[in-house]
């Protein structure tokens, strides 16, 4: 039996899986990028759209989501893939430098957008659509189970939200937990500094969106000396989504966490809509019957563990390498400035430390992020000492200087419209 058909009977069992496979130690030397746009059509953005107008815009590039079971990368190497609303991604290969990555991503981005424009469709330019409502046009059981599953909040998430992610590797083992701490440290100040939202009263409206869904799957990682044992503890104590089958719905009873699953040696049929957790609804729209699930008879595998650990959604999420997700999408190709911020921060252990100093004072502080932007005093402080430090060190990415530029302007932009109150 492989290790990814190992049957898990004791949570050490999993708390020793997931510890072996969320942080790959090693000297710090690549980076990669994950790039998400709502998208729209050009006439009217509002108008909805079908995933098979996607499909025919991407052509060999479409992913297996929309149809084609031979998807054909990006010419820099990224592969396209698809949300449930319709929104589309770039995912980047791993590159050995920022500057590397900068090429392959513009390069990417470049025939991604004039794929649709062939096609009169546009990428977004926020972090949250701001035409439509939410709206699901795949239809996998995945996304079904987490449509039923979540709440207004939760749907909003999956179908009308973008956001930048930024993908480090996790470092040497002995600085795996500065790192680890330094980019949940310095989180609410660039989640303000990069806020590209604007809804309701919210800098970032995204991520309002998942700030709202079950702290258990969507709040940041307790902090600890012992990342991997957090995040293994992390992982067990939050419910289940789906549970993959063969057939039928992959719908599970709300509230059961992985850890009751390999407690129990399986999960018992439920109702979806029966009941609450909180003040929250579970489960169906109102007007819709509660949905039967069906039991899972058997104890969990690690494949199964390694299903639910990529439907957690913290804001730093240890994938072997550590994914940053608390950024918004930014417009155009201007996701290279808050990216050559971060990458700065982390590329000495001298920086790293420096940074963790500065950031401080806004630690901690996601929701007043979000909510305030850059008008959260504590934040803001942060915010402007970090822009600072990694202004001086741009030189250390490896940029062309005319890319450092657009950086260096792009911070200096961003922090002269909070002094002038100009919105996002």
């Amino acid at each position: 039996m492989g290790s990814a058909d190992r049957v898990l009977r004791r949570t050490a069992e999993a708390i020793e899986h997931i510890a072996g496979i969320c942080f790959k130690t090693g000297p710090p030397l690549r980076v990669g990028a994950e790039l998400e746009w709502t998208t729209h059509r050009a006439a009217d953005p509002s108008a909805q759209l079908r995933a098979g107008d996607l499909a025919e815009a991407l052509g060999e590039h479409a992913p297996v989501t929309l149809g084609n079971p031979d998807p054909v990368p990006l010419p820099g190497g990224g592969a396209v893939t698809v949300e449930p609303g319709g929104q589309l991604e770039i995912s980047s290969a791993p590159a050995g430098s920022l500057a590397e990555l900068y090429d392959a991503v513009t390069a990417d981005g470049e025939s991604l957008t004039t794929l649709l424009a062939g096609a009169g469709l546009v990428l977004g330019e926020r972090g949250l659509d701001p035409f439509r409502r939410p709206r699901r046009i795949l239809q996998t059981p995945r996304y079904a189970a987490m449509e039923r599953s979540f709440d207004e909040a939760g749907r909003t998430m999956m179908t009308a939200t973008a956001g930048l992610q930024i993908c480090l590797d996790a470092g040497e083992a002995h600085r795996i937990p500065a790192r680890w701490a330094a980019l949940h440290e310095m989180g609410p100040a660039l989640l303000a500094l990069f806020a590209n939202s604007p809804a309701d009263g919210w800098a970032s409206a995204r991520m309002a969106a998942w700030l709202r869904i079950d702290p258990r799957r969507t709040a940041p990682v307790p902090p600890s000396a012992d990342p991997a044992r957090a995040w293994a503890e992390y992982a067990l104590r939050a419910p289940l989504l789906c549970v993959s089958r063969p057939h039928g719905r992959w719908d599970v009873p709300p509230g059961v966490t992985f850890a009751d699953w390999i407690e129990a040696g399986g999960i018992e049929a439920g109702r979806i809509g029966a009941g609450r957790i909180g003040a929250r609804r579970i489960g169906p729209r109102r007007g819709r019957p509660p949905l039967l699930t069906e039991p899972v008879d058997r104890p969990p595998t690690s494949a199964d563990l390694d299903y639910h650990l990529g439907t957690l959604f913290p804001p730093v999420r240890p994938r072997g390498y550590l994914e940053v997700r608390y950024l918004d999408s930014q417009p155009g190709g201007e996701w290279i400035v808050p990216a050559a911020v971060l990458v700065t921060l982390l590329d000495s252990d001298t920086l790293t430390d420096r940074a963790r100093e500065l950031a401080a004072a806004g630690a901690g502080r996601w929701h007043a992020a979000a909510r305030f932007g850059l008008a959260d005093e504590p934040v803001r402080r942060s915010a402007v000492a970090l822009a600072d430090l990694a202004l001086c060190h741009l030189d250390r990415t490896g940029l062309p200087a005319a890319v450092r530029q657009t950086v260096a302007e792009g911070v200096r932009r961003r922090l002269h419209r909070h002094r002038e109150g100009i919105p996002a």
